[in-house]
C-alpha cells in the first residue's frame, strides 16, 4: 500500500535526505574549488560535473547526520585518488613514470615539498590531516596505506601494460582471479576510511582502528567488484583490467560480492557497540554501493 500523505515516517525520511542532500551540495562546492586550485589534474573529461557531485553524495550517503566540515578530508581524500588513479592508469606512459607518481607522493608522505600538483594536492591534504591530534601517532599509518594503495595501482599498471588488457582473451601471463581481487587496495577507500577516522579522532574507533581496517578491506573487495560489474564494457573502451576478464562469469562475481559482504559484516559485528557510527559508516559503504553501481559509475566520457 502506498503511504498516504503526510505519512509521518515518509516525511521524516524525505527530511533527513534532504539534509544529507544539502551536506553532499556544500562538499560539492569544496572539490569544486580545489578543482578550481589544481585544473591540470582535472580536465573536463573525464572530470565532469556529475563526478565531483557523486564524489560529495557517496561521503555524505554514507555519514547521514555528519556535516560538511567533518566530511571535508574523506571527500578531498576521495577526490584526491580520483586524479592518482586518472595519472597512473590513463596519462602514463612508462613503467618510469609510475615510479615517479609513487616515489614523489611517498615523499610528501614523509614530509618533503611537494612538486606536481598531485603531490601539491597531497600535502594539502596531510597538512590539514596534520592538525587532528590524532595524526601524531598515527601519521605512520596514514602513510602505510597510501603506499599499499599507490603499489596496487603501479601493480594493475603493470598487469594490464603487459596484457593488452580490455580483450576478451585471458593470456597465461594474467593474474588470476584471487590475485586480482587481492590488489583491491587500489580501489583506495581504505585509505579514504582511515584518512576519515584519524581526522575526526573518535577514541572509541582509534582504539579499534585495526579491526576496522581488517573490516575495510573486505569492503574494499566488495567494492571492487560492485564497480566492476558496472564498469565491464567501459573498462574494455578504455583498456582497462576488469574481473570479469580474468575467466570468471558475471554470476560468480555477483556471489564473490554476498561473499566478503557477509565477510565484512561478521567482523563489524563485535564493533556494533564499540563504535557503532563506524559501523554503520562500513556497512553504508556497500548499500549505497550496491544501489549506485547498479545504474551508473562515477567516472565522466573520455
Amino acid at each position: 500500500m502506498a503511504p498516504s500523505v503526510g505519512d509521518a515516517d515518509e516525511l521524516l525520511a524525505a527530511t533527513l535526505n534532504g539534509k544529507t542532500a544539502a551536506v553532499a551540495a556544500k562538499c560539492q562546492r569544496d572539490l569544486r574549488a580545489c578543482a578550481a586550485e589544481y585544473p591540470d589534474l582535472f580536465p573536463g573529461s573525464p572530470f565532469d560535473d556529475t563526478l565531483f557531485g557523486t564524489v560529495a553524495l557517496a561521503n555524505a550517503f554514507g555519514s547521514p547526520g555528519e556535516p560538511a566540515d567533518r566530511l571535508r578530508i574523506a571527500c578531498r581524500t576521495a577526490l584526491w585518488i580520483f586524479a592518482a588513479d586518472w595519472l597512473i592508469d590513463y596519462v602514463a606512459k612508462s613503467k618510469h613514470e609510475i615510479d615517479a607518481i609513487v616515489e614523489g607522493c611517498l615523499a610528501v608522505a614523509d614530509g618533503d615539498a611537494p612538486g606536481t600538483p598531485l603531490t601539491r594536492f597531497l600535502a594539502d591534504i596531510r597538512a590539514e590531516l596534520a592538525g587532528a591530534p590524532a595524526f601524531e601517532p598515527l601519521g605512520t599509518l596514514w602513510r602505510d596505506e597510501l603506499e599499499r594503495m599507490l603499489v596496487a595501482m603501479a601493480r594493475e599498471w603493470d598487469w594490464k601494460t603487459g596484457l593488452g588488457a580490455g580483450t576478451d582473451a585471458v593470456p597465461p601471463e594474467a593474474p588470476t582471479f584471487e590475485q586480482y581481487l587481492d590488489n583491491a587496495d587500489n580501489f583506495g577507500s581504505t585509505f579514504v576510511n582511515v584518512s576519515h577516522w584519524i581526522f575526526l579522532g573518535e577514541p572509541a574507533a582509534l582504539g579499534r582502528l585495526d579491526e576496522l581496517r581488517e573490516a575495510s578491506g573486505e569492503v574494499q573487495r566488495v567494492l571492487r567488484l560492485l564497480n566492476d560489474l558496472a564498469t565491464y564494457e567501459r573498462d574494455r573502451t578504455w583498456g582497462d583490467l576488469n574481473a570479469q576478464m580474468l575467466g570468471v562469469t558475471r554470476e560468480y562475481v555477483r556471489e564473490r560480492v554476498a561473499f566478503h559482504a557477509a565477510a565484512a559484516r561478521k567482523r563489524l559485528q563485535p564493533l556494533t557497540d564499540v563504535c557503532p557510527g563506524e559501523v554503520v559508516y562500513l556497512e553504508r559503504q556497500i548499500g549505497y554501493s550496491a544501489g549506485f553501481y547498479g545504474i551508473t559509475d562515477y567516472w565522466g566520457h573520455l
